[in-house]
């Protein structure tokens, strides 16, 4: 995830549920609004290693991960109309730790307040607190029920 051309970059976590969607949704806006270039990542984790752990073959899991992701794009994007500038990336490894390193490469990471795992009762959940807390840049955390029109206010401080 190095930027070529040493540009503004958003990065946007997603993982395919409503708040990440909503997430993607401000940080195409935001992205446009500053012309920076949008880092789009997504992030599996390979089920626990060890002697008793089932079989994982990560090379499956990572082409499944890099379909899921293409595929949510797809979908979120042809909605949304014209988008920024923009890279897609799927990596391996804990969520948090892939989001606060790429975070250290960007002006604005962007991520949804609920992810797919977890307790739903949360509030936060666990990946965007520890971003929100970790980040090497300013962290906006996005909620799945913000009406539409909330992402279209200015941003910057």
């Amino acid at each position: 995830m190095n930027p070529s051309d040493g540009g503004s970059r958003v990065v946007v976590g997603v993982d395919g549920s409503p708040s990440s969607y909503a997430a993607l949704r401000w940080a195409v806006r935001q992205a446009r609004r500053t012309g920076a270039t949008l880092d789009v990542v997504g992030v599996h984790e390979v089920p626990g290693a060890g002697w008793s752990a089932p079989f994982a073959d990560a090379a499956f899991d990572e082409e499944q991960a890099v379909k899921a992701l293409s595929e949510e794009l797809g979908s979120a994007l042809s909605r949304i109309g014209e988008t920024p500038p923009l890279e897609q990336h799927v990596v391996r490894g804990n969520p948090a730790e892939v989001l606060i390193e790429a975070s250290a490469r960007a002006e604005l990471l962007v991520v949804g307040s609920r992810g797919r795992g977890g307790f739903a009762s949360l509030l936060l959940g666990s990946v965007s607190q520890q971003c929100a807390v970790h980040a090497s840049c300013p962290v906006v955390i996005v909620r799945a029920d913000a009406p539409e029109g909330a992402d279209s206010a200015d941003p910057t401080p």
